[in-house]
């Protein structure tokens, strides 16, 4: 069992949706299955209460469905609202990146080097969880890098619903490699200050995923809308 917290609700109930969300992006919390507050609350040492607040704030953001008289369900991954949110994402992270090749802070740099040679090692030993972390702290020090960290902020929340899917899609280093090429290729972009290059190699990074999203149906057609 895992204790949350024993602060006050709002406390407790932040947490534990942070908690949740992070199983259900990790499919250890499979779309398609069922909540019970009971047995959260027993698993994570909170009342109810909080669990309540947490699956409200879950629905907010679309990865619950609280149905009437029936309870709560984890939403299965929509290929619709993937495509909505790689087609968001793409607008802003392809214009961090033309920012990024027009001025970019030198210490988000050797950080980027450090987050790089970690994707490397991580895809190596076929660490797909840790991959996925080194990959979120690849774009965000490319945002504070380009001094726009907000920029991040905006996406974050969209890009969660990407993420479930590309879970799936990096099962192994033969995934994971040429994801740290494409980033590597924005960075050589950024590094030579050349806009243009740094804006086509995150488009082509952000596109991976339309490329894997057949295989990725096809192979596990329960978890899809």
């Amino acid at each position: 069992m895992y204790a949350v917290t024993t602060a006050p609700h709002g406390s407790a109930a932040h947490r534990l949706e942070a908690e949740l969300r992070r199983a259900i992006i990790g499919l250890e919390l499979a779309p398609g299955t069922r909540l019970s507050e009971h047995e959260i609350a027993a698993r994570y040492g909170v009342s109810r209460q909080p669990v309540r607040e947490a699956l409200i704030g879950l629905a907010r953001t679309r990865f619950v469905e609280i149905l009437p008289q029936r309870g709560t369900v984890v939403v299965k991954i929509s290929v619709r609202k993937l495509m909505q949110a790689r087609f968001i994402r793409e607008a802003v992270e392809c214009a961090v990146a033309r920012r990024a090749a027009e001025n970019f802070d030198a210490e988000a740099r050797r950080r980027i080097c450090d987050l790089l040679d970690a994707q490397e090692t991580m895809a190596a030993r076929g660490d797909h969880l840790a991959f996925q972390r080194y990959d979120e702290l690849f774009h965000v020090a490319l945002s504070e890098g380009a001094g726009c960290p907000l920029a991040w902020e905006a996406v974050s929340d969209i890009k969660a619903h990407m993420d479930r899917a590309c879970h799936l899609s990096l099962m192994g280093p033969d995934a994971m490699l040429p994801l740290v090429a494409q980033h590597q290729a924005i960075m050589a972009a950024i590094d030579i200050r050349d806009p243009d290059a740094a804006e086509a190699a995150m488009r082509a990074h952000l596109g991976e995923i339309l490329r894997a999203l057949p295989r990725m149906e096809a192979e596990h057609p329960e978890l899809f809308e």
